[in-house]
């Protein structure tokens, strides 16, 4: 069948690989409708692009969504890392391929399943990420659906998310791994041959490649390590001189990368992340290549023969200073509004009645500014406030400044300079606003 004449749904084209896929498809003269809980403005180009509450959908809504669009061919991309505030592994990795299988039965149409999973084995799945993948495989074997199971490697694209947003870093870092991390098998895949692989199944039939599950990597097995020196190679940082992380350290980074999930942030940092680098991404890749005639990519070719633009260096750096960033504003602004309202209440209060305010206006004004210092930093804490936390943080240095300019304008010229340092703090949350996207 012709590529233009086949329709393929992908499931969670905003993300790394679905949104890639989606275009790359598109590209190649297929009918895609890209569906996502969520689309950047700059990843709807048209009526296809569908927002939908995809995880919440039953059985009669999937499968009503299929027949619509008469869909010849489902990609499912759909994952998280962790369990956490609005992620589920067991909900996104099991549950929905359950009903997203019976909707395929129910649309009385032949499609193909096309779903993304991960390398390993049940033998070496620790994690409840691993696990709830494994399970949906076993699910879409006995489905009696046709399907293609795709295992990728470390995935490498143009685009960093996540994990490979993390090796990156640690490429333009002066830092290192410890040695056991920077041994574990790591095979990487291009992006590139992950959409070629979904574009070759897309052209065939159901009946003509059916229930098949690949391990999409390169061939020649690489460590960790291996991985992060051709990015090195890439930024120029090979000859700098580097330091080991300690395995304390790392896992001291997952915990807190677990408390900051709590709070609706994605770190790559957490402590499935770090179970899943410490045991590996190996496989055999030669079945897929020998039905498809793909010969992937390798490490060298997608990462270290191109040499890193001015983008990628400051990306690269800047993606663990951010982090520093949003936690040193949660900080400034609790601790300085503590301060003014436990710590130093007093002289506080006697700022403003040295300046003539009327006494029953200085503590009611005292307390408000500090609870609402302690409340930006609050705001500023939370992922799905932090855009208002920093709008109001923003607001109110501006607020303090303008005021302070007209009832104590001598606290300009003093030694330490608190009102002075508003400024780069300013400055500092617009950085911090403007860097807020992970997508």
């Amino acid at each position: 069948m012709n590529a233009d004449t086949r329709k393929i749904l992908v499931l969670g084209a905003s993300g790394l690989i679905g949104g890639f896929v989606t275009r790359d498809l598109r590209g190649r003269g297929f009918q895609v409708v890209g569906v996502a809980r969520k689309l950047q403005a700059s990843q709807k180009s048209g009526a296809f692009d569908l927002e939908l509450p995809v995880m919440s959908m039953d059985v009669a809504a999937l499968a009503r969504l299929l027949r619509d669009h008469r869909v010849d061919v489902v990609v499912n991309c759909l994952g998280v890392l962790q369990d956490g505030p609005g992620s589920d592994t067991a909900a996104v990795h099991r549950d929905f391929v359950a009903r997203l299988l019976q909707a395929l039965r129910e649309s009385k149409r032949t499609i193909r399943l096309v779903h993304i999973s991960i390398p390993g084995t049940t033998e070496t799945d620790r994690t409840a990420f691993s696990t709830t993948k494994r399970e949906a495989e076993l699910l879409i074997a006995d489905s009696g659906v046709p399907f293609a199971i795709l295992r990728p490697g470390f995935v490498v694209a143009l685009a960093a998310y996540g994990g490979s947003a993390m090796v990156r870093s640690l490429a333009a870092f002066p830092l290192d791994l410890p040695d056991e991390e920077r041994a574990a098998p790591f095979q990487p895949v291009a992006m590139e041959d992950i959409a070629a692989t979904i574009a070759w199944l897309a052209e065939r039939d159901p009946a003509e490649v059916n229930g098949v599950t690949w391990d999409l990597m390169q061939e020649e097995p690489v460590t960790l390590g291996g991985v992060i020196d051709q990015f090195r190679r890439a930024f120029g940082t090979g000859e700098w001189p580097r330091v080991a992380m300690p395995a304390l350290l790392l896992d001291l980074g997952a915990k807190l990368g677990d408390l900051a999930s709590l709070l609706g942030w994605m770190p790559p940092m957490r402590t499935t992340a770090i179970a899943e680098l410490r045991r590996g991404v190996s496989g055999n890749p030669a079945r897929w290549m020998t039905a498809t005639g793909i010969v992937p990519k390798t490490i060298a070719q997608m990462a270290g023969q191109r040499p890193a633009t001015i983008q990628d260096k400051w990306f690269a750096r800047l993606y663990p200073i951010k982090t520093l960033v949003i936690a040193s504003l949660v900080l400034f602004w609790v601790v300085s509004g503590f301060i003014a309202l436990v710590i130093s209440y007093d002289a506080a209060a006697e700022i403003l009645s040295s300046h003539g305010f009327p006494p029953s206006l200085v503590a009611p004004i005292t307390v408000g500014t500090s609870l609402m210092d302690i409340s930006i930093g609050v705001l500023i804490a939370f992922r799905r406030t932090c855009v208002i936390g920093l709008i109001a943080g923003i607001v109110a240095s501006l607020g303090y400044m303008v005021g302070a300019a007209i009832l104590t304008p001598e606290l300009w010229i003093e030694p330490l300079g608190a009102l002075v340092k508003t400024g780069p703090a300013i400055v500092l949350m617009l950085v911090a606003l403007l860097t807020l996207d992970n997508r």
